[in-house]
Formats: structure tokens, sequence, C-alpha cells
């Protein structure tokens, strides 16, 4: 398997990645341990609220999507971490049996000024579900080597 360096990541559309089918059990499952909240623990309680039904927590939302992109692209790419991540909004819930596609864009590829043997890639994520609605969109840097780090 090739290892993507900083070279491959060039501004513009990256890759779609998914689907990937998040269920009831794994909703009910990561709120139980992560994020109790009624909306994403009981369905009385969640069709009572602004979100009208059962609803993945964003965090798990998030943690999907932290697998799609390695899953994606993550796991063989030369990467050394991420310093955060710059935009996280939640749009729309993540519903029990959504289907989960991933876009991503690399917004900003630059080389790091403090450590010239990596770059920083910055890429927009946007997950949909099966029906196109935007549920997340994330905006996040990738610290990455460089091809010829000797060279920097």
């Amino acid at each position: 398997m090739t290892t993507l360096t900083f070279e491959d990541f060039t501004p513009g559309h990256f890759g779609r990645f998914g689907p990937r089918r998040v269920t009831r059990e794994e909703i009910l499952a990561f709120a139980a341990e992560f994020d109790p909240q009624p909306m994403h623990l009981d369905e009385e309680a969640a069709q009572r609220s602004m979100l009208k039904g059962l609803s993945g927590s964003g965090w798990h939302l998030c943690s999907v999507v932290m697998r799609m992109m390695f899953d994606g692209f993550i796991g063989r790419t030369a990467s050394l971490g991420s310093p955060g991540v710059n935009e996280l909004r939640w749009l729309a819930p993540l519903r029990p049996d959504d289907e989960l596609t991933l876009d991503v864009e690399v917004a900003e590829a630059r080389v790091s000024k403090s450590r010239p043997e990596t770059g920083i890639v910055t890429v927009k994520s946007v997950v949909r579900n099966a029906a196109g609605q935007v549920l997340c969109e994330m905006v996040s840097p990738l610290i990455v080597k460089r091809r010829d780090a000797g060279a920097a």
C-alpha cells in the first residue's frame, strides 16, 4: 500500500468515503458510556426533545468520522497527528440506521515554518446521510511528513 505524504494533498476535492451505517445499538452504547443525555438514550424523551426522535451524540458522530477518515486515508498517510479541530458544526441529528458518506476536501496545504520536514494539511470534512442531508462539517489540520524530509 502506498504511503501518502504531504505532496499528495493538493487543494481541492480529496475523496469520498463510506458508506458507514450507524445502528441504534451503537448509538445507545456510545451514549450510555460517554453522553448519557435523554435524547441519546430514551425514545420517549428523545421524541419530546427539539430533535424529535432518538439521535446519536455529536461526539459519537465525530468518532465515526474519525474512523472513516482513518479507513479512507489517514491509515495510509505519513501522519504525525493533529493539533486539534479548527471548526466543528453539527447541523442535523444522527439517526439510527443512517448510512453516512464522508466527503473530504483539502482546503490548504502548506509547509510548516517551524518543522520544514513536515506540512500542515487542512481538511474540510462533510458528513451526509443517505438522503444527502449534511449532518456535520469539520475543519481540521493534519501534520504530515514531507516525501523528501531530508531536503527540508
